[in-house]
């Protein structure tokens, strides 16, 4: 029993590392989106690649002010909440079987 509190704990680490990872990945795109770039560079396809699936199911939202999109930070929000809620749950989990 003791091996799976050993995986969960894994789990919970690899779900943090995961939501961390696209912290940083929706700050550059919000980085990226005030630069004057390339729109055809690898680096901003590959951040619209891996971001837009998260942002693309918000912007069905209206969180557009003028010319502010406030869709990024209910990402953030939902990132973060998402994984506070599946660490924790995963932690309670892992203690259980320790």
């Amino acid at each position: 029993m003791f091996v799976f509190g050993i995986i969960f704990q894994g789990l919970a680490m690899l779900v943090g590392g995961i939501c961390t990872i696209l912290y940083w990945l929706l700050f550059a795109r919000i980085i990226i989106s005030w630069l004057p770039v390339d729109p055809y560079s690898s680096v901003v396809q590959f951040l619209h690649q891996v971001t837009d699936p998260i942002l693309e199911p918000l912007r069905r939202i209206p969180l557009r002010i003028g010319m502010m999109d406030f869709t990024p930070l209910l990402a953030f929000f939902a990132i973060y909440i998402t994984n506070r809620i599946l660490t924790t749950v995963l932690l309670r989990i892992a203690y259980q079987f320790q």
